[in-house]
């Protein structure tokens, strides 16, 4: 799938891109844990770029250059801006 045919609330996303690069890693608590998040922006292969958000082992998985693989993503929307993840029941994969 191509980022513009991705939109927010969609789910059952399957998505390959490169990463071209990757913010800094956020820490958060939630529900007595905490976790770790980081966003990456992955371009698709007609040039077109999504914000990917990585979760906790996630992050140390991938790095600015690596292409990426998501199966069964979903994307989310904040601040006006679409966000791709794999989510909970979703993969992702370093090809």
């Amino acid at each position: 799938m191509l980022c513009k045919e991705i939109q927010p609330r969609m789910g059952k996303i399957e998505f390959s891109g490169k990463i071209i690069d990757k913010e800094e890693v956020r820490e958060f608590e939630k529900f007595g844990k905490t976790g770790r998040v980081c966003n990456v922006n992955c371009e698709d292969k007609e040039g077109n770029k999504i914000k990917v958000t990585l979760w906790n082992d996630e992050i140390d998985k991938v790095n600015v250059g690596d292409k990426i693989k998501i199966i069964n993503g979903y994307c989310s929307e904040f601040q006006g801006e679409k966000q791709l993840s794999a989510g909970k029941y979703g993969k992702l994969e370093v090809l």
